[in-house]
């Protein structure tokens, strides 16, 4: 018999998030096959088995989230005919039934006015502050929410607070009969309530949706974090954008007249984006200023260029980070590019691979998009956005000529660069691309 546990995915993982089984009880299992897809605070994965035979109990239902090193099935010799059936968590709600519309003449379902938020007073602590034992991102949802983590009561090995533990709390509070709440102001119309009242992942409900035929459908895991993440990023930055034209034609015939023998040479398609990832590169070092991060009143200036490569997969969007581009030559980064979409494709990252970025770069140029205001991925202090690189008609020295242009976007802090840094970054990205001299063979 061979225990599966949820395993420790990264220094600063604590838990995981079971999102889907693979394999049903009674089923024969191979090692290393594929055998559960696990969630974390920083990425979505597939665990292999540990071990050859046939699953014999599944012991965490997907939705249910655990510590580290929890079992969470086990794998025993046989054909499976003796198997236990799985046994939902007590802990884990059922998904949400798909809503549809009443028939002809029945009213529609009556709006639900959303939960106030209750005073934290409401309940004793928990805990003295120097004795709580939490992860990164309890710390991170109870800042979020609000929350004084000594009114929160552990549940995980020697009273460690989960995420669970969180959730619960936010939703004992928002439970309390009115009685037990402060006087409100009225709220203004139209607004929305404050989020302190919606457990993580959850916002304000939105009852005028609910009208004709629909259906509902719960948020995955990796929407509910890039949910979060949005709202943070806007709630924490003042975002400006500015917008410049870069003529591509140099590096667009460079790559048409090499990427053939670029491949057959080093056994890899020759894209776009190593040219700007190069680009970028050398105005982070220019402009250091845009590689930086704002830590209270403090600007932590980053020695390593890590960047960021938005990949969109089929269930959301996630971004690897290529660390030390700047130490990469043109090859290296091209691979660099390949492997971790590829594996972002497959969810085969390891958390190790999705931070530490130091300025992040999306190419939604890919899909057609000309160009965007990309937001920035905290907590860094800008994101560049690549649009499609199309043929327009340009002024040359009073002619008129046909070239591969592309628009290059810089959604950045306010509180850390101005527009005028801005757009010499911007400036200095536009030469390297439109002076193209490095061989890339």
């Amino acid at each position: 018999m061979s225990d599966v546990i949820m395993p420790q995915m990264g220094e600063s993982i604590v838990e995981g998030t079971v999102t889907k089984w693979f394999k049903k009880v009674g089923d024969r299992v191979e090692r290393d096959e594929p055998l559960f897809e696990i969630s974390t605070d920083k990425v979505d994965t597939e665990i292999p088995a540990p071990a050859g035979g046939v699953l014999t109990e599944i012991l965490v239902t997907e939705g249910q989230t655990v510590q580290v090193n929890t079992v969470v099935a086990r794998i025993g010799e046989g054909d499976g005919r003796t198997a236990t059936a799985p046994q939902p968590a007590a802990a884990t709600p059922p998904p949400p039934a798909p809503a549809l519309t009443p028939a002809k003449g029945v009213p529609p379902p009556a709006s639900i006015p959303p939960p106030q938020p209750v005073p934290v007073a409401s309940e004793a602590p928990a805990a003295a502050e120097q004795d709580i034992r939490s992860s990164p991102l309890v710390r991170r949802l109870a800042k979020e929410h609000s929350i004084d983590l000594r009114l929160v009561k552990g549940t995980g090995q020697g009273g460690r607070i989960s995420k669970q533990d969180i959730e619960d709390y936010l939703a004992r509070q928002t439970a309390q009969p009115p009685a037990a709440r402060p006087e409100q102001p009225p709220a203004a119309p139209g607004s929305a309530p404050p989020s302190a009242a919606f457990p993580p992942g959850a916002f304000p409900p939105a009852p005028a949706a609910l009208f004709g035929r629909y259906t509902v459908e719960k948020l995955s895991v990796m929407r509910q974090r890039i949910a979060e993440h949005m709202v943070l990023t806007k709630q924490v930055s003042p975002h400006v954008s500015t917008v410049q034209q870069v003529d591509a034609t140099r590096v667009a015939r460079l790559r048409e007249s090499v990427k053939g023998q670029f491949q057959q040479q080093n056994g890899v398609k020759l894209t776009f984006l190593p040219f700007f990832l190069r680009a970028a590169s050398a105005a982070l070092k220019a402009f250091p200023i845009a590689n930086a991060s704002l830590h209270g009143l403090n600007l932590i200036y980053h020695q390593d260029i890590n960047i960021g490569i938005a990949v969109a997969v089929d269930w959301g969007l996630i971004v690897p980070v290529i660390k030390n581009a700047d130490e990469k030559n043109f090859l290296g980064l091209q691979r660099a590019v390949n492997d971790l979409a590829e594996r972002s494709r497959r969810k085969q990252l390891k958390p190790d691979e999705v931070q530490g970025g130091t300025f992040s770069i999306t190419n939604y140029g890919s899909f057609g998009s000309l160009f965007a205001t990309p937001a920035i991925n905290q907590p860094q202090a800008a994101i560049l956005g690549l649009g499609a690189i199309h043929k327009a008609p340009v002024v040359i020295e009073d002619a008129i000529a046909i070239r591969s242009i592309v628009y290059v976007t810089l959604s950045f802090d306010h509180r850390i660069l101005d527009g005028a840094i801005a757009d010499q970054f911007l400036g200095h990205l536009k030469q390297t691309i439109e002076n193209w001299g490095e061989e890339i063979l």
